[in-house]
């Protein structure tokens, strides 16, 4: 019996009572948190503070007792004796198959077959090394032995293709291929060593690998039929590798010693693969369109940025400002042709020709410059070799074709008849007989053609004011320097300067051009409406007839 422990009463019903001075009836705290991990922990008083009659356990000891509460109360469970074993064989004795206890079996079937007990049936695979090689004994005899061949690969059948030059390796000791390229300076390529590292090259393949992916694996020795071996490369042979068709033309003296050695070849000289340089082309010129000089449109052909061609400057220096003048008329079947005249200017310095056309009033033709500055090419002479008119083709009689057009040399002037004179060597006999026909012909002076021009129906009225302005005015002094100045601006002795020009000269050298004279005859000296003839003009100013 249990006694209550306050009152010392025993824990009956109708022994206990009710404290009822009792206020406070709060729980104790049975939950809290150790090392921030919730912990449950048991009560140590009851409520309102009071002794707890008997030990709590936690629930984890109360789960724990009530699975070993059985063990505990009666101990360890004892084990059923097992039941009385009758074999198989003794069940089963005299009793066949299964039809009597009414099962019905499947057909009989083949039994399967165990894989490990029919792999021990198979003979045993024999390992049998071949007698006459040895993968050892070639390393060990041939190490660092390598065949050195030098080839090319021309590749110039193809669209920018060009010969290039490589260094093959045949190492000995496990039959590889190694294949160098050869660079030289400034040959405009990446320095790679290598064109193909070290390997074996497979000669001859099986059928079914021709459409092998060589780009994705290996080739192994099942798609191989035949490797390339040392007898493989003979200098003077091609050989394809990879797809490259290599020429072999030298080897080192090893390679050669070698194979006089190994296969008996002696006979191993060097091949010349070097090219011959072809002969140079010569370059053919476009036929001559009759624009500019050839000797400028040729430069087109030669160079990428064409250069002026060299000018003969002794003779520019020597024989500037020396002009030959010549009297021609056009030979033309044409009736309004018979009566032109033309001027030709020959400068010795760049033997370039002008022609000029006086004016010829009422004859409907319009005169002035009919050919710049220029060389003029003889009928019989080509592009490739052209040949320009000279001094000495030029003589009264002589016959002049410029492009296409036949003048008819008439007369010329005494700075020409000097200059032939002069240069007699230089002249054909013909040309000498027409000086002295010339001479003959005319008791004055040859024809000056920077004084005199073709007469014309206004002639007389020119002359006529000339005499009346010579009368009336006194010589100027400067003549010479006026005319120097009217030449400095008629580049091509025409006898003609723009009327701007003109009176800019006569305005720098104080020529009194307002007087009314003077305006008539700058009048008569018009040709259009832009060219004067300062020939004439200058007359007016000199006391003879030039």
């Amino acid at each position: 019996m249990v006694s209550n422990p306050l009152h010392g009463l025993p824990f009956l019903p109708g022994s206990s009572f009710r404290d009822y001075t009792k206020t406070a009836f709060h729980r104790s705290q049975t939950l809290g948190y150790r090392n921030g991990y919730a912990v449950v922990q048991p009560p140590t008083v009851g409520i309102g503070g009071d002794r707890l009659p008997v030990n709590q356990l936690s629930p984890a000891e109360l789960d724990e007792l009530a699975s070993k509460a059985p063990a505990l109360t009666y101990g360890q469970p004892k084990q059923a004796p097992p039941a009385e074993f009758i074999p198989a064989h003794v069940a089963f004795d005299k009793k066949v198959f299964l039809e009597s206890q009414g099962i019905e079996l499947n057909p009989p079937e083949r039994m399967a077959l165990d894989p490990y007990t029919e792999l021990r049936k198979q003979p045993l695979r024999k390992y049998v090394t071949p007698s006459d090689f040895d993968h050892l004994k070639q390393f060990l005899t041939f190490d660092k032995q390598v065949l050195r061949f030098y080839a090319i690969w021309d590749d110039t059948d193809s669209m920018f293709g060009e010969c290039r030059n490589y260094i093959i390796h045949y190492y000995l000791m496990d039959d590889t291929v190694e294949i160098r390229e050869v660079h030289e300076r400034n040959d405009g390529r990446d320095p790679f060593p290598l064109l193909m590292n070290r390997q074996r090259m497979p000669k001859v393949l099986v059928e079914n690998a021709k459409n092998f992916p060589h780009c994705v694996l290996e080739i192994s020795d099942q798609e191989v039929l035949e490797w390339y071996t040392a007898k493989d490369f003979i200098v003077g042979k091609p050989l394809t590798i990879l797809g490259r068709t290599f020429f072999i033309y030298d080897c080192d003296p090893f390679t050669r010693q070698y194979y006089k050695e190994k296969f008996g070849i002696s006979d191993l000289p060097r091949i010349d693969v070097s090219k011959k340089e072809p002969p140079p082309v010569k370059p053919e010129l476009p036929p001559y369109n009759g624009y500019g000089q050839i000797e400028d449109s040729a430069q087109n052909c030669f160079v990428l940025i064409p250069k002026a061609p060299k000018k003969d400057v002794m003779k520019m220096l020597m024989d500037n400002g020396k002009v030959l003048r010549y009297l021609a008329a056009l030979d033309s079947p044409n009736p309004e042709d018979k009566d032109r005249r033309f001027i030709f200017s020959y400068f010795l310095a760049n033997d370039m020709i002008t022609i000029f056309e006086p004016p010829v009033r009422n004859s409907g033709i319009i005169a002035g410059k009919y050919l710049g500055r220029t060389k003029v090419l003889k009928p019989s002479s080509s592009v490739e070799n052209p040949i320009y008119y000279g001094p000495t083709d030029f003589f009264i009689g002589a016959v002049i074709e410029v492009f296409g057009r036949r003048f008819v040399i008439l007369d010329t002037d005494d700075y020409v008849l000097k200059y032939m004179e002069s240069n007699a060597a230089q002249y054909s006999p013909e040309a000498l007989l027409s000086i002295q026909n010339c001479a003959q012909k005319h008791e004055a002076p040859a024809l000056e053609l920077e004084n005199k021009q073709t007469e014309d129906p206004g002639e007389q009225e020119l002359e006529a004011l000339i005499d009346t302005i010579r009368k009336q005015r006194e010589p100027h002094p400067c003549k010479d320097n006026i005319r120097e100045a009217f030449q400095s601006y008629d580049q091509d002795a025409s006898g003609y300067v723009d009327k701007e020009m003109f009176f800019k000269v006569c305005d720098s050298l104080n020529l009194p051009v307002d007087d009314s004279l003077i305006k008539e005859l700058i009048r008569m000296c018009s040709h259009g409406e832009d060219k004067i003839n300062y020939y004439n003009f200058l007359r007016a100013f000199s006391n003879g007839p030039g």
